[in-house]
């Protein structure tokens, strides 16, 4: 799409003037320049060359050729893109200069170079309107338009164009100053010329098409509002993309333009609240008799659930009581398991049963853990004193599972993400401590996930959360299993230093302090 390229050594060829190239549709019809074009355009401003010697400044502009009749009703040429040097411009200027704007004033007495762009659409030849933007960096983009598409596409141009009765003629330039989007603004100009806006934006991202959307709206140009809420309404959001629809639509909701099928993409009208929804989530997983399926929805959910409890909208409220209920329900379950399995001709099939009602007890224990509503739960599981006494009923191989749900809350109370009473937590250690050492070995051997260091830690800061008589009662009592299982039993070393410390240790300096301050009182005396 170049003119005829200048002989070699003449000075229109010393100047090198660039032209940008102008899109075809797949209709065949011409249109809107292609936006990566004019962007290109509009981010390389400085491309302007002067000729040689003597101080003359040439420069040549490539001849527009005319474009092929249109197949589409509205469009009858292609529209032109060029370049202009600054040579070039000071020629059209003479030749249109009735057409043409004045260019801002300068700054502190210096003249700011322009980067001039112009923007012919229609047939060139019965243009009687120009449209003149000014942008950021000295952008100014000249646009060769008809008063009549631009009058009947929007309400900007039709407001500034009309003519009272009495009044002035309508201008034949309108300037648009402090244009942030000068490309969209062309862009959008160039749809009031398609019949059909919304498949010229078929190929366009979503941010492009918002930012399309704002500058329609800014020129009320109605009719390329409702094709991007078309498009918006069709196509995927991806990542960050909801959020900025979402912003972008919602003041649209007072007007007439038909945005509520938009937004019943991320809001409902259906009446079940979500804890029903959850509760339903809830059964599915519980329930669930595949693996590797079961796996993956709880690691799923259990994320989802994380990324919700940072939102401070309640959502902990809405789902505390359906995961107390199915935590409920997991351990009545559980309770049947562990009645039929302290029979003698119980079926190997209990034991699998037995290690899915533990997992799905973990799962829920997770949960809790990170809507901090956790805290009840310990309650419940320090009240299983049957359950506990069933416990040493069964093989190991059978029951060590269940001694990972009172390690992970040794491990919560010990990171401090979980605060029961302490009630709660001396009942916890008197219930279940000794079930857990029982099974330490088979913890150790059989569970992968079992961190025996941070288990040990945790059971050592649960006990030194009690009073000191408390204390003394559980370490003295582990101070004697120790001495009989070694590895087979959790080592609480730290725990019982750190209580030795506080039995013996300090009660001494006490006393020390007192017999010197009673010593300097007989002395002063």
């Amino acid at each position: 799409m170049e003119g005829p390229r200048p002989r070699r050594g003449s000075p229109a060829a010393q100047a090198r003037v660039r032209t940008v190239p102008i899109a075809v549709t797949p209709e065949g019809f011409w249109c809107c320049p292609s936006p990566a074009a004019l962007h290109k355009s509009l981010k390389n401003p400085h491309h302007h060359h002067h000729a040689g010697g003597g101080g003359n400044k040439q420069a040549s502009q490539h001849k527009i050729p005319s474009a092929p009749p249109s197949k589409a009703p509205s469009i009858q040429t292609a529209p032109s893109v060029t370049d202009e040097s600054p040579a070039a411009a000071d020629e059209q200027r003479q030749d249109q200069a009735a057409a043409e704007a004045p260019a801002p004033a300068p700054v502190g007495g210096q003249q700011e170079p322009q980067h001039k762009i112009s923007v012919g659409f229609g047939r060139p030849e019965t243009s009687d309107l120009t449209v003149m933007l000014y942008g950021k960096e000295g952008i100014a983009v000249r646009m060769g338009v008809h008063r009549d598409v631009l009058c009947r596409s929007s309400t900007f141009f039709a407001a500034r164009l009309a003519a009272g009765d009495h009044g002035p003629p309508p201008p034949s330039c309108v300037e648009i100053h402090d244009c942030d989007d000068a490309e969209i603004y062309v862009e959008t100009v160039g749809l009031m010329y398609c019949d059909e806006a919304k498949h010229r934006l078929l190929k366009q991202s979503v941010p492009r098409v918002l930012r399309i959307m704002k500058v329609a709206e800014v020129l009320g140009f109605h009719g390329c509002i409702k094709s991007c809420l078309d498009y918006l309404e069709a196509v995927p959001w991806v990542g960050e993309e909801e959020d900025s629809v979402v912003s972008s639509i919602r003041h649209l909701q007072s007007k007439d333009y038909g945005v509520s099928p938009l937004l019943r993409r991320i809001t409902s009208d259906n009446l079940n609240s979500p804890g029903d929804t959850l509760a339903n989530i809830m059964g599915m997983v519980l329930t669930s008799t595949d693996d590797r399926g079961r796996r993956e929805m709880k690691a799923l959910v259990l994320n989802l659930l994380k990324d919700s409890s940072h939102c401070p909208d309640g959502s902990s409220d809405i789902c505390s009581d359906t995961l107390y209920s199915s935590c409920q329900g997991c351990l009545d379950r559980l309770h049947r398991l562990f009645t039929e399995a302290s029979e003698e001709d119980y079926s190997v099939n209990v034991t699998r049963r037995i290690t899915l009602e533990t997992d799905n007890l973990l799962w829920l224990v997770e949960i809790l853990v990170t809507q901090r509503i956790c805290d009840n739960f310990v309650a419940m599981w320090s009240s299983q004193k049957e359950l506990a006494e069933l416990h040493s009923k069964l093989p190991a191989a059978s029951r060590h599972s269940v001694s990972c749900i009172t390690a992970r809350l040794f491990v919560g109370i010990g990171r401090g993400e979980i605060l029961p009473s302490k009630n709660t937590r001396l009942h916890l250690l008197q219930v279940w401590l000794q079930a857990l050492i029982d099974d330490y070995s088979w913890l150790q051997c059989s569970c992968r996930s079992f961190d025996r260091k941070l288990v040990e830690d945790g059971i050592g800061q649960t006990i030194l959360t009690l009073p000191l008589e408390d204390q003394r009662t559980m370490l003295l009592s582990w101070f004697g299993r120790f001495l009989k299982l070694g590895d087979n039993c959790p080592n609480l070393q730290r725990a019982f230093e750190v209580w030795w410390r506080r039995t013996f240790v300090k009660p001494y300096a006490n006393q020390a302090e007192a017999g010197n301050v009673f010593s300097t009182d007989r002395n002063s005396s």
